[in-house]
């Protein structure tokens, strides 16, 4: 078990390193925030891997001079196997080093095997006893957890651009066929119908093409460099379509739709569906790592969470003239908005009720137990598919609704929210009097003991707890 939990630490950790190493000199040289990145997630898997290639020899070998140069043999093979790899089952080159001194085959440099070894052994030395008695001092369950779900996630994101790569590469043969039709003019289509497939398929493939352009500037295709270059030049359609969302105006009132722009009705829409489906988010998180089903709610009628709501409407109003920055950019602001909110939601919980209904003090780099880095970079993840694909194709769809129906069904909803909102905070009050053994002092409040008792709401709410409470839990 602790060897396991060791492996799962040194690979996210390194593999976060390694992406900050290539984030980080980067951005300064290009002045722009570029993920460095085969994943969309901020981390690359190779320095991982790497690591635990490193940690798993290393330990074995005491002898600095042979730790040296077994890893630099390994790692250097490694990579050599990897770029192979690469190349044959995608059809581009990663890293190509042909015209570096001293390569072999264009896939490792002469300089490349010390820098592996000198990694290596620094990282025996300084870093992993570290590291590994940091983890120790985390319980064996949660360690083992944050550990797998942050590698589920990288190795979940990782085989998405397998797949992506795949497509394009199949997209780009289609590609090539076409222009060398186009060249010879040798096909019954005029020419007019085969550029118009041309650049379907150019369209189709632009989704794909930044991720890899920005994770490979140095990329070459082995076989449809024409096809590549032209895609390096092309605008992403599916986000200049969504781009339209944000930069659309309509000067004329009468000819605005339903819910236009940052209106009220869209920014209540946005809490109304973004707490319905942190309900479904919190209720699957909860399956996959407790093994059950339980409820996850934040209100004590209907499947809602305000705090995902509150949390999709702060993170569009502050990035929604972001909307052109670079991923990184967008990733790493919502994280820093999600967290700071999710920490503002516990601290007014505990102020204002004295209730705490998550606690993070037992997990790595938490604040005040009230967020982590964790649940920082899920935030960071979940607005960025938000800003870049969720709420255009949502703000549509809202603004199809006909105004007259849509002005009528947002006056209920508002009202119905408010409602719910009332009874939940009074159901949450008379709670907390009942464990201090304070009665019912009218009408209204026994209704609202009769109406949610102990059981509903520890049905509600199973880990609602005091401060104190929490306290006695986790000592």
């Amino acid at each position: 078990m602790t060897l396991l939990i060791n492996i799962l630490w040194v690979f996210w950790i390194f593999s976060l390193a390694g992406w900050i190493v290539h984030f980080v000199p980067r951005t300064i040289k290009i002045r722009k925030a570029v993920n460095p990145g085969f994943i969309t997630l901020p981390f690359l898997p190779s320095y991982g891997l790497g690591a635990v290639a490193c940690y798993l020899l290393l330990t074995r070998i005491e002898n600095l001079f042979m730790a040296f140069f077994a890893s630099m043999i390994v790692l250097t093979v490694a990579k050599y196997l990897v770029s192979i790899l690469f190349e044959r089952a995608f059809g581009f080159k990663w890293h190509d080093q042909s015209k570096k001194f001293l390569n072999l085959n264009g896939y490792v440099s002469a300089w490349e095997p010390p820098v592996y070894g000198a990694a290596a052994l620094l990282s025996k030395i300084y870093l992993f006893r570290p590291l590994t008695d940091s983890v120790s001092a985390i319980p064996d369950l949660a360690a083992l957890l944050i550990g797998s779900i942050l590698t589920g996630l990288i190795a979940s994101d990782f085989l998405i651009s397998c797949f992506i790569v795949l497509h394009l590469r199949k997209n780009l043969k289609q590609m090539k066929n076409i222009s060398a039709l186009l060249d010879d003019n040798s096909s019954d289509k005029s020419d007019e119908e085969l550029r118009t497939e041309y650049e379907k398929k150019m369209i189709q493939s632009k989704r794909f093409r930044r991720r890899l352009v920005n994770a490979f500037p140095d990329m070459e295709s082995v076989n449809y460099e024409k096809q590549l270059a032209d895609m390096k030049v092309r605008f992403d359609i599916i986000r200049e379509r969504n781009d339209e969302v944000y930069d659309n105006k309509i000067e004329r009132p009468e000819n605005r739709p339903f819910a236009y722009g940052l209106s009220f009705r869209k920014l209540f829409w946005l809490f109304f569906v973004g707490s319905f489906f942190g309900t479904i988010l919190e209720t699957l998180w909860a399956y996959f790592t407790l093994g059950h089903f339980e409820m996850r709610v934040g209100m004590v009628w209907g499947p809602f969470i305000p705090v995902y709501g509150g949390g999709a409407v702060a993170i569009t109003l502050c990035l929604y003239r972001l909307h052109k920055a670079g991923d990184v950019i967008i990733y790493l602001a919502s994280a820093v908005i999600g967290a700071t909110f999710e920490y503002f939601c516990s601290y007014f919980l505990e102020s204002c009720f004295g209730i705490i209904s998550w606690d993070y003090s037992n997990t790595p780099f938490n604040i005040d137990g009230r967020t982590n880095l964790m649940f920082a970079m899920i935030w960071g993840l979940l607005g960025l598919v938000w800003l870049r694909y969720i709420y255009p194709t949502f703000s549509r769809l809202i603004e199809k609704i006909p105004k007259k129906t849509g002005n009528y069904v947002t006056v209920a909803l508002v009202i119905f929210m408010i409602i719910n909102s009332v009874m939940s905070v009074a159901a949450v009050y008379r709670m907390r009097q009942r464990v201090e053994s304070r009665p019912a002092e009218n009408t209204y409040m026994q209704w609202v003991d009769d109406t949610f008792n102990d059981d509903y709401m520890n049905l509600l709410f199973p880990h609602m707890a005091t401060p104190q409470e929490w306290q006695e839990a986790l000592a």
